[in-house]
């Protein structure tokens, strides 16, 4: 059976509103007060209600993430508390789908009168999905209404013990239950208690499971590292190109493969031994075919034409049925089964030219990762890169002695390095130099100031140091001055980031949607790709696309701690 536990809150969204506006949040809150974390960090706040919660921790410090399914009341809490420190999500429990396609892991997870709308039958799932949000050391904080529901509001009995139990499943361990208090509103019938958990480590095996593909697992090739890498990249490159289904992401095959070609090229080119003996059964006239091609130019969004084009669609297909065959196949997971079961599609040859879109790269098949494992290459990829590539070295390594040859550590990690174009922003000044040329302004978008050609900088909005993105909607006209003594390689703060906000919509809005065909296309493509956008076709809206900058300038923050830049003095 469906409930509607969203349609009361809907429909009474003032008079909700008014209600929780009548507390303050210490007076609601003040027996876990004690166990806030000491310094402000990532909070997620389920169920966000009028926002009081929200905007108590925005003004100490928090970033904040709120998540309202009621989309009457989420307008009016946005109303009431316009910071911009809180980002708004139409999302609910026991999914939280929306959150999770942010990439986020949080500090602190905030579920304040939610948890009794949620059906018995599906809290297993939704403590599982607010497990995996948790950063390791996190902590969770649930209140529990008791008492009986009032007419019209579906809700369930709760209990501590319950919250335990499901939390023990997980990996959360039980911090504190405060005894039941009484209600503020003066219902004698109803009492709140409040429960925290804690987080100790990934809570779910996922980083000993990666540690020991990587360091344990029996490898006659280079192989399974290979594949743990290119899903690895595509955690940090293309996360929006994921499907969350269930407890599983599934990622294009063609977009593996596009890396594995990316990866292989430079250690094949420089004659570095794979596996001990043969020959790479991926390694035949197609891949030799793509000598031409700087491993960087393989790339979503790119457009190939003629004998290059029929090369590197046949060198794809012959890697992604070289990656279902084998490492795919025997790289295990902890009960023995494929740790990345894959599945071969049926792209087909070209005709005329190449473009590397979505569609193109899931025509090649796809391969599913369990979601814990997702995450963790997510969050995590600081740690797993080096170990990846120490152990690529020593196998290297190992296979050249087999051969008679000694290899250096140097020359095996120079052909690894994952190489980016140098900070390639030429053609993004030509399309501003060309508006220019035409008497159309181009303003910087963090001063608003009138730019000259000679005085403009293409800045890389999120910092190339901290992730070398080269992404149109990354790229963005700044006043030389700014970009090069000021700014540098700093994140800009959220405040600064949406004083600019209606700056950089514009710059998007006419540089790029307005712009030539290629460049719309390459725009759209690259940004369905690595922002958390909503799946779907065409160019994304604005306010969506806003959002998600900031989401990832949030996850860059977390992951990277990039300094930040407060804007022009």
């Amino acid at each position: 059976m469906s409930w509607d536990t969203v349609g009361p809150y809907q429909r009474g969204f003032r008079e909700f509103a008014e209600a929780y506006e009548a507390f303050g949040f210490e007076e609601i809150h003040a027996d876990v007060l004690a166990f806030l974390p000491p310094r402000p960090g990532l909070v997620l706040d389920v169920g966000a209600g009028s926002g009081r919660d929200a905007a108590w921790f925005a003004a100490r410090g928090w970033e904040v993430v709120a998540a309202e399914p009621a989309g009457r009341l989420r307008g009016e809490a946005a109303r009431r508390h316009p910071e911009t420190a809180i980002r708004w999500v139409d999302d609910r429990l026991p999914g939280l789908g929306a959150v999770h396609g942010l990439g986020l892991s949080f500090d602190l997870l905030w579920l304040s009168g939610v948890w009794q709308h949620v059906p018995p039958e599906e809290r297993p799932r939704a403590m599982r999905k607010l497990a995996t949000l948790l950063r390791p050391g996190g902590r969770m904080m649930v209140t529990l209404r008791h008492g009986p529901a009032p007419e019209g509001r579906p809700m369930w009995p709760v209990s501590e013990h319950e919250i335990e139990r499901l939390g023990l499943d997980h990996g959360l361990a039980l911090r504190v239950a405060t005894p039941a208090r009484p209600d503020r509103q003066g219902r004698r019938e109803v009492t709140w208690q409040s429960v925290v958990l804690d987080l100790p480590d990934d809570g779910a095996g996922a980083l000993p499971l990666l540690r020991g593909a990587i360091l344990s697992q029996a490898k006659s090739a280079t192989y399974k590292l290979a594949l743990l890498r290119c899903v690895a990249r595509v955690a940090d490159a293309a996360p929006n190109i994921a499907r969350l289904d269930g407890d599983e992401a599934e990622l294009p095959l063609g977009l593996i493969a596009l890396f594995w070609l990316r990866m292989f090229k430079p250690l094949v080119e420089a004659g570095l031994p794979q596996l001990p003996g043969e020959g790479m059964g991926f390694v035949k006239a197609p891949f030799r075919g793509l000598r031409p091609l700087a491993p960087f130019e393989l790339r979503i969004g790119a457009s190939f034409s003629g004998e290059i084009a029929q090369c590197l669609a046949a060198a794809l297909r012959d890697a992604a049925r070289s990656i279902a065959q084998m490492p795919a196949t025997f790289l295990k997971g902890p009960a023995g089964q494929p740790l990345f079961p894959t599945s071969l599609g049926r792209a087909a040859p070209p005709r005329g030219a190449l473009r590397l879109d979505q569609e193109q790269l899931w025509a090649f098949g796809a391969t599913r990762a369990p979601l814990p494992v997702w995450r963790a290459l997510q969050r995590y990829a600081a740690w797993i890169e080096p170990m990846l590539l120490a152990e690529w070295v020593r196998l290297t390594q190992r296979f050249g002695e087999s051969q008679g040859r000694r290899i250096a550590a140097d020359e095996v990690l120079s052909a690894l390095r994952w190489l980016e174009p140098a900070r390639d922003t030429a053609a993004v000044r030509r399309l501003a130099a060309e508006r220019l040329a035409r008497g159309e302004p181009v303003r910087c978008v963090w001063s608003g100031r009138a730019l000259s050609e000679r005085g403009m900088d293409i800045d890389h909005c999120l910092p190339w140091s901290a992730w070398p993105c080269g992404d149109l909607w990354n790229l963005l006209p700044a006043a030389s001055r700014l970009n090069r003594h000021a700014k540098g390689e700093r994140v800009a703060t959220s405040r600064l980031l949406w004083e600019a906000k209606p700056r950089i919509q514009g710059w998007w809005r006419e540089a790029y949607l307005d712009g030539p065909a290629p460049v719309r296309a390459r725009f759209i493509e690259e940004a369905r790709s690595s922002l958390p956008l909503r799946p779907g076709a065409g160019a994304p809206d604005l306010e969506e696309l806003f959002a998600a900058l900031d989401f990832r300038r949030l996850r860059l923050r977390q992951e990277a701690l990039a300094p930040e830049w407060a804007g022009p003095a």
